[in-house]
């Protein structure tokens, strides 16, 4: 069956570009310059995978993709943007799209990422979990920090108690948090996961406690809330720094008088839901700044859990190389039964500053291009293979612009592993390369 794309650009001499070389490598094309009409074609045909322009003439892909979760489609969708635009990609990515794709596009790559993108299968979120699917996403490890976390947890998961739950970003906070409900009496109720990074303004009320049909322009049908959707279970609101302040006082309300009151409507919804909140921001700080309402820090922090980074933890990599390569497995329809020892302590070796994002990403990506029946130094990514413990690369020493070629050729152009050791992200990188005029 020829798999069906949807392009939006509306750039229309590059998206007919676009629109040619889909259908020289094999692809149905519907290909559209507006988010009006791009609608109008979803509705009306079955695109396997959507890949659009971060901007549009009538709207922008985040206004896609939340739309795109209204109606229930998990159509997988690429966005592509220039790299002034990166953080706006990665709210797309926070949202559900499968990837972001830089321009000038490479073909190569644009293919690599349409053939994984319709591999993968996107959920909606917020995602109510089953019981048992919660228990497919734990995985334990064996570190003395991991252990004294799990007795912290099976100590505060019986009780009411709201959490905190603080760590870098990708330590596994939402692994946390699924432990906690999965140990608590809401067990066999609901668990919603909720990034908050992803909330709007204008969008964090109607996700959070729900709307009325007709209580905004484009409510178009009556629709409940995380809060009434969990009722009975349990709320995990991650990156709770990124909550607009607005919405915060209806938060402290709904907490402390266990109601809510969903946008239009005039009477107030009972709810019992049992709240863990995450972050890998200094709360305290972000009080201090007006950020961030000291009252509703107290509330939500009854009690704190610290998650230490992987690099303290390393002998929890075996455990989670092989959650994530299980894991890589059913989604990519593979069947690698293992990981090398040369490619273990080169896992074991790395300083992973993504945590166990990363550790997943790297995984997935080897799962996907292993050609025999284990991973193998071969299909780990350059870095990896680059970095060895003996190299002793200090980064944050001397001359910029020098450390940023050095590091650069290290990692054979690897912009994304050069950020990490660069300890700057992926747009400052970028901007750097500019300013320096960098070309490798």
């Amino acid at each position: 069956m020829v798999p069906k794309i949807l392009i939006i650009e509306d750039d229309i001499s590059f998206g007919e570009v676009l629109r040619r070389w889909a259908v020289k490598n094999g692809y149905e094309v519907f290909l559209t310059s507006t988010m009006k009409r791009a609608k109008e074609i979803i509705r009306k045909n079955n695109a396997d995978m959507i890949l659009t322009d971060l901007r549009l003439p009538d709207g922008d892909g985040i206004m896609f993709l939340t739309w795109l979760r209204e109606i229930k489609k998990n159509t997988p969708v690429i966005v592509m943007t220039s790299y002034a635009e990166i953080q706006s990609a990665v709210s797309a990515i926070k949202l559900g799209a499968s990837d972001y794709l830089e321009k000038p596009v490479n073909p190569d790559i644009l293919k690599q990422k349409i053939e994984q993108a319709l591999h993968q299968k996107i959920a909606a979120i917020p995602v109510v979990k089953s019981n048992t699917d919660l228990q497919k996403k734990i995985v334990y490890a064996n570190s003395k920090q991991s252990r004294e976390m799990y007795e912290e947890i099976e100590v505060i998961a019986p009780t009411r108690m709201s959490i905190l739950i603080m760590g870098e970003s990708g330590t596994g906070k939402e692994y946390a948090a699924r432990m906690i409900h999965e140990k608590s009496k809401r067990k066999e109720a609901p668990f919603i996961a909720v990034d908050c990074g992803i909330l709007s303004r204008e969008l964090a009320p109607s996700e959070l406690f729900g709307h009325v049909k007709g209580a905004f322009t484009s409510a178009i049908a009556t629709k409940k809330g995380v809060f009434e959707q969990a009722d009975g279970g349990t709320v995990f609101l991650d990156e709770i720094e990124n909550l607009p302040y607005e919405v915060q006082v209806q938060l402290l309300r709904a907490l402390q008088e266990l109601t809510i009151r969903p946008v239009g409507e005039v009477d107030d919804i009972k709810v019992d839901v049992r709240i863990i909140v995450a972050t890998n921001e200094n709360l305290e700080k972000a009080i201090s700044q007006g950020r961030f309402r000291e009252d509703l820090y107290h509330r939500l922090n009854e009690f704190t859990i610290h998650i230490p980074p992987l690099r303290e933890r390393k002998e929890d990599i075996p455990e989670y190389a092989k959650f994530f390569l299980k894991e890589a497995n059913e989604e990519l329809e593979k069947n690698i039964t293992d990981i090398s020892e040369e490619a273990m302590e080169m896992l074991m070796n790395y300083h992973w500053n993504g945590n166990l994002r990363e550790l997943r990403n790297v995984i997935r990506r080897a799962t996907l291009f292993a050609k025999n029946a284990e991973i193998t130094p071969k299909v780990l990514p350059d870095f990896l293979c680059a970095l060895k413990p003996e190299t002793g690369i200090e980064v944050g020493e001397g001359d910029e612009k020098e450390r940023i070629i050095t590091v650069l050729r290290i990692v054979k152009g690897n912009k994304a592993a050069a950020a990490r050791l660069l300890k700057m992200n992926r747009k400052t990188l970028y901007n750097k390369l500019h300013q320096y005029e960098i070309d490798i």
